[in-house]
């Protein structure tokens, strides 16, 4: 069984009261007056509900990017949105892909839209950082975890996109090729990244 499973979801809710920064907003637990204004800003259409709890408005929405872990706690921002991060890709995401436990049962919104990637437990939490993304602090796979999932994930992108990644990476004078190699060991894709870098180097 592959070691990564998408999960698409869309969504429209929307949110800007109070609580959370950059336009997702939580109610203050026992604030009834706030919460029923929440709820009165959701049906007039101005704000969207996420799930229970965790609402934002459309200008967030809209955006960008969204606050991830408002709304899939401890997710990691990876493929597609950590490749075009990293100026890795020019190919702008279709969604914003986040990197979960494969164990976890999660219920996405609708929007803004999500593409869930399972991976095992020992390999979730390799190269992760964290970092600001267009205003907003999140969880992010760092530049050479990124570029060896281009690698692991090679027949699912394609070879034209896996090629592309790494030719930029090797452009960047920050590359550290050290740590791509450790990464690449653990995740099991040394041997085809060795000959990939065989023939770039």
């Amino acid at each position: 069984m592959s070691e990564l499973k998408f999960l698409y979801c869309m969504n429209p809710h929307s949110s800007s009261f109070s609580s959370l920064s950059s336009g997702i907003i939580r109610p203050i637990r026992g604030n009834i007056s706030e919460y029923r204004g929440i709820l009165a800003k959701a049906k007039a259409g101005e704000l969207i509900k996420l799930k229970n709890g965790v609402y934002a408005d459309l200008d967030t929405l809209t955006s960008s990017m969204v606050d991830i872990d408002a709304i899939v706690p401890g997710g990691i921002l990876c493929l597609y949105s950590a490749w075009y991060h990293y100026r890795l890709s020019t190919q702008a995401p279709d969604a914003f892909y986040v990197a979960v436990d494969r164990s976890r049962k999660l219920t996405l919104p609708v929007f803004p839209d999500i593409r869930l990637v399972f991976q095992n437990r020992n390999l979730l939490h390799i190269g992760q950082k964290h970092e600001r993304v267009d205003g907003i602090d999140m969880i992010i796979t760092d530049l050479e975890r990124s570029v060896c999932d281009a690698v692991k994930y090679r027949n699912k992108i394609g070879i034209d996109v896996m090629v592309e990644i790494i030719n930029n990476y090797l452009r960047r004078p920050d590359k550290n090729l050290s740590l791509l190699t450790e990464y690449a060991k653990k995740l099991r894709v040394y041997n085809t990244l060795h000959q990939i870098l065989q023939v770039k180097l």
